[in-house]
């Protein structure tokens, strides 16, 4: 490994040999590497349209609807991702190997949701709804970042756990 290289944790590896078989053979990790990036792709378009709304007060339809749309994303990517947790770990949120990432994706959830409440019930003018939305696309930014390091040591333990097989004589 090099120097720049993040090294799996020390103690318990991410995944168990059950729970990595278990990972593998369940539909919902598709699922998952399917939602993530549409998730974010939802995302960027929506961080453009909030922003140009702020710069110059104009596209504010646009920018709300991407807004919803994000959220529902991110709804239907935290509800598959409860499920997948269930069927890898045996629990719905909080399992040991995601507990930090759970924690943070509640936060998420509560400023998404908070922005949906504000909508429909008009606590927040424009301007206040698009910087609530600002607020969970931040927390949303570090809660990918925390699941995209996971994934990187997940890879990492991966192939530390995977015997390499002797090279054939003539062949390397």
């Amino acid at each position: 490994m090099h120097p720049e290289t993040p090294r799996p944790p020390a103690g318990r590896p991410l995944y168990t040999p059950q729970e990595r078989q278990r990972r593998d053979a369940t539909v919902w990790t598709l699922v998952q590497g399917v939602l993530a990036p549409v998730q974010f792709l939802v995302f960027l378009v929506s961080l453009v349209l909030v922003l140009r709304f702020l710069a110059t007060g104009e596209g504010q339809a646009a920018a709300t609807a991407s807004v919803v749309v994000k959220t529902l994303t991110l709804y239907a990517i935290m509800v598959t991702g409860s499920i997948w947790e269930k069927v890898v770990f045996g629990r719905y949120l909080f399992a040991p190997a995601f507990y930090w990432e759970d924690v943070f994706s509640m936060l998420v959830l509560a400023l998404h949701t908070a922005y949906l409440v504000a909508l429909a019930t008009g606590a927040l003018d424009a301007r206040g709804l698009m910087l609530l939305a600002l607020a969970a696309y931040a927390t949303y930014v570090i809660n990918a970042g925390q699941f995209i390091y996971k994934l990187r040591m997940a890879r990492l333990q991966g192939h530390a756990a995977t015997p390499v097989a002797p090279k054939a004589e003539g062949l390397a």
